[in-house]
């Protein structure tokens, strides 16, 4: 099995845990953006330390961080917080069901942005995986009921969140391959110390505008808040390191198996019922990963 396809389903498994433990945090008093912040505040100094201790065992000095990886970075760590307060602004609308199905049309956007920037193109098989997984993900969605209405508040926040994350993809891709020649994990780490960094910033000035007091909130419960952050940079660890290695189509592609996951963690955690359109939704997501998988041997 390819290195890249392993990152890749550790960070899906990983990013499955955050969630269910970033759902926790809304009864500990914590806004929406102070949760969010959570993940990068307590990343960032984690892998700030593991890129230092990397520099160290690999007895290399520090890549030249150059200007197209610092553009890079900028893009793909700004849409990735906007992207997260789309979905979740989709919470509070009606229909937003229908919004968080457009937001799986990422894996779509990532394939045809990572052409148009970086020139990576998607074979036929690739697009024929992402076209399996893609209906897999829209059914498991719930969204798509007869009657559901398309259009709308809840459509525009889905499709401009699937295309903000499908550029944070080729953002975080891009400043990897920046990064060349160096080996693929300093490449990965480098890019995720600066992309977490650089979001913890941006978080601390937009709650001291926006909501005064939260980040000393979210400093005060550091004990709940903590395992978010570690999980949160063990999953990014995951996807960075897979970009690293991998046409980021591909990796949101595959990564779509992390809707697998839930269905499973709700199954089994929280005992509630698997419905024949999740079940549809699962086989079709787990063709797409098999499909994808077995084309790069």
């Amino acid at each position: 099995m390819s290195l890249w396809v392993i990152f890749t389903l550790a960070a899906a498994a990983m990013q499955t845990l955050r969630f269910m433990l970033q759902k926790q945090l809304k009864g500990v008093g914590l806004s929406t953006g102070g949760a969010t912040f959570s993940r990068f505040l307590f990343a960032a100094p984690l892998a700030c330390s593991l890129a230092y201790v990397t520099l160290i065992v690999l007895g290399t000095d520090l890549p030249r961080l150059n200007m197209q990886f610092w553009i890079f970075v900028l893009v793909g760590g700004v849409a990735q917080i906007v992207a997260t307060f789309l979905t979740v602004a989709l919470f509070s609308l009606r229909n937003f069901a229908v919004g968080v199905a457009f937001t799986k049309t990422e894996t779509v956007q990532v394939a045809l942005f990572s052409a148009l920037v970086l020139g990576e193109l998607v074979s036929r098989v690739g697009w024929i995986a992402i076209g399996i997984g893609f209906c897999g993900v829209f059914l498991m969605s719930r969204g798509t009921e007869i009657g559901a209405r398309l259009f709308g508040r809840p459509a525009v926040y889905g499709l401009l969140a699937g295309g903000l994350f499908g550029i944070s993809a080729i953002g975080y891709r891009g400043a990897t391959l920046a990064l060349e020649p160096a080996p693929f994990f300093l490449r990965t780490v480098m890019a995720l110390a600066a992309a977490t960094v650089l979001q913890s910033l941006i978080m601390v000035l937009w709650l001291a505008w926006r909501e005064p007091g939260e980040v000393t909130r979210v400093l005060t419960l550091w004990r709940k808040t903590v395992l978010v952050g570690i999980t949160g940079m063990l999953g990014s660890l995951g996807w960075f390191a897979a970009f690293s290695l991998q046409n980021a189509a591909y990796v949101r592609a595959l990564g779509q198996v992390e809707m697998v996951f839930m269905v499973l963690v709700s199954v089994v955690v929280f005992r509630e019922k698997l419905t024949l359109r999740e079940a549809i939704g699962i086989a079709l997501i787990v063709t797409s990963v098999l499909v994808i998988v077995l084309s790069f041997g």
